[in-house]
């Protein structure tokens, strides 16, 4: 693993470089416009690196499916019932080895431009992040550039069977596949001889989220074909691994392929629905070849984080169900809310993986901490992201947008209004939009209050990235040393990272209003710290000094609402 802090900034281009502000629900690529691989110019990615970044996550440069021809670059119309969106989901991916047509200036070299953007990002000292969807493809999937001697996604597959650990897809024999009731693809002024509520499929192919019949629902990834990794799922997930599946192989030869590119890792979607034993066999495998790959898993289930780590090899897990839950609940103020919530996460489920797990409060699955349904406010989020960038040695992310403020306000076409920044549709991000300025990513737009919340953002994920305390130090809790002390509440967060060169101690208050209080360092740590008499401390978020006259006695603090310090010991 990395030994220093992976600070990770996601972004789709097809949004980061957008300029149009038209917004049209539904609208085609023509109306809304599109940001292009080149718009991420090196102005923009200095200053992603000035914010304090190590690695950008490149989201939906794939090429997927989509509701807009480019049939005039040799490209097969994809039928849009089975589409998600005009621009369609970068998680439906119809040829594994090729860059998405609308990223590209010019289609003909959009590899190439790829390719460019790798090295700017290089040059601009930052690594490279692209997704990895191993669980399903687009229905229409179908690669028309891939390498010579690449066998297709199915093209060797016996359909008359159901399931095969030779085949790469799950079939159902006989039947055809049947579109959804309802559903309208691109709206109502999408029209297509395509349109037509059917897709020519027989037999029917299984759908990505486990539907293993015919008919999909609309609330299904009816989009999606199901990948076979040699697990039968209609007999209780027997697997068959007493030969490595042709499938694990093909997936192997498509991380070899970015990573000759100079990919430097991968975000790798919906990893539970993978065997762990694929993992276990593909990241050694790739690592042999490219010792400094980085896997990041998108997970779910705590009780396998363990197993996805020590067994499959992640470098990296998700922390959703624990962290983020935690942090969210406490952001939004919910009844019966504690800080004691944060306690259970590393104590319980990443005990002993603390430094493996992956801490955001946005992504692009997630409403945005400005919107309506979730703070409404993006100030209310320093506390959690003091605490996300700061708990542990693994990466903390931030979501393109975030730290502009970005509420994602409004219908977007298939994404409705839900908090989310759509990725389905052609859309420009407006916080984000002041931010770049039309390409000069200079903030010359941003508001004083967003350009106080980005300079935040700036000045922590900098702290955090050169704090040797904050990026590889030793972690030691200081609630209960701290529970009986005027001025506590379980809205507060205290705790100490050190190292035998830097020691700091960070106090998050989620309270809406300033807590006072004496903070309490237990008698052995002060020992071990060599520390004794006066003592004057520094915040490194705000330069503000706190000073105490004897550290057996406390240090007295002053921590305003929706704030915290990071005080430098």
């Amino acid at each position: 693993m990395p030994n220093h802090k992976l600070t990770i900034y996601q972004l789709l281009p097809r949004l980061f470089g957008n300029k149009n502000t038209t917004n049209k629900f539904y609208g085609s690529v023509e109306e809304n416009g599109v940001g292009k691989l080149n718009d991420i110019t090196d102005k923009a990615l200095a200053e992603i690196n000035a914010m304090g970044f190590t690695h950008v996550w490149y989201t939906g440069v794939i090429e997927h499916a989509t509701m807009t021809d480019h049939s005039k670059y040799g490209i097969k119309v994809d039928d849009p019932d089975v589409v998600k969106g005009r621009a369609g989901s970068p998680y439906a991916i119809k040829d594994y080895y090729d860059i998405a047509t609308d990223l590209a200036v010019d289609a003909e070299f959009r590899i190439s431009e790829f390719k460019e953007l790798v090295g700017r990002t290089h040059q601009n000292k930052m690594k490279v992040i692209i997704d990895f969807v191993p669980n399903h493809v687009a229905r229409t999937y179908a690669s028309d550039v891939k390498p010579d001697g690449v066998r297709d996604f199915g093209e060797d597959d016996d359909n008359t069977m159901n399931f095969s650990p030779d085949n790469d897809f799950y079939y159902i024999p006989g039947q055809p596949f049947i579109v959804p009731g309802g559903y309208n693809p691109g709206g109502d002024e999408f029209t297509s001889p395509l349109k037509d509520g059917k897709f020519d499929e027989f037999p029917a192919k299984a759908t990505g989220n486990d539907v293993f019949n015919p008919a999909p629902t609309i609330n299904d990834w009816f989009e999606t074909i199901k990948l076979n990794y040699g697990v039968y799922y209609l007999d209780g997930k027997k697997s068959y691994f007493d030969h490595v599946p042709p499938l694990w192989h093909k997936m192997h030869h498509i991380l070899t392929y970015w990573a000759q590119m100079g990919v430097d890792g991968f975000r790798c979607d919906m990893i539970e629905m993978v065997p762990v034993e694929f993992w276990a066999w593909l990241i050694p495998k790739i690592k042999a070849t490219f010792p400094d790959m980085i896997f990041i898993g998108e997970a779910y289930d705590k009780d396998q984080y363990y197993n996805y780590i020590h067994n499959g090899g992640f470098d990296y897990l998700y922390d959703k169900v624990g962290l983020y839950d935690a942090i969210r609940r406490l952001t939004c103020a919910e009844p019966g809310a504690s800080t004691w919530e944060i306690n259970a996460v590393w104590n319980n489920h990443c005990k002993g993986i603390d430094e493996h797990m992956l801490r955001f409060m946005e992504n692009h699955d997630e409403q945005r901490i400005a919107s309506r349904f979730f703070a409404g406010d993006a100030a209310l989020a320093i506390p959690g992201m003091i605490v996300s960038a700061t708990l542990a040695t693994g990466p903390v992310m931030i979501y393109s947008g975030q730290e502009a403020g970005e509420p994602a306000e409004g219908e977007m076409g298939f994404s409705g209004d839900d908090g989310r920044t759509t990725i389905f549709d052609y859309w420009g991000v407006p916080t984000h939009q002041q931010w770049m300025n039309n390409g000069a990513f200079d903030g010359a737009n941003l508001t004083s209050t967003q350009k106080e919340l980005r300079e935040f953002y700036s000045k922590l994920l900098n702290i955090v990235k050169d704090s040797e305390a904050l990026s590889n130090g030793e972690f030691y809790e200081l609630m209960i040393d701290n529970e009986h002390q005027p001025g506590f509440d379980t809205m507060l967060y205290i705790y100490l990272r050190y190292t035998a060169n830097q020691k700091v101690l960070v106090i998050a208050n989620f309270n809406r209003a300033e807590r006072a209080l004496n903070i309490q360092l237990p008698v052995e740590l002060i020992a071990q710290f060599g520390l004794s008499g006066a003592h004057n401390f520094t915040d490194l978020l705000s330069d503000g000094t706190f000073d105490t006259a004897d550290i057996y006695a406390g240090i007295p603090v002053v921590v305003n609402g929706s704030s915290g310090l990071l005080l430098n010991l």
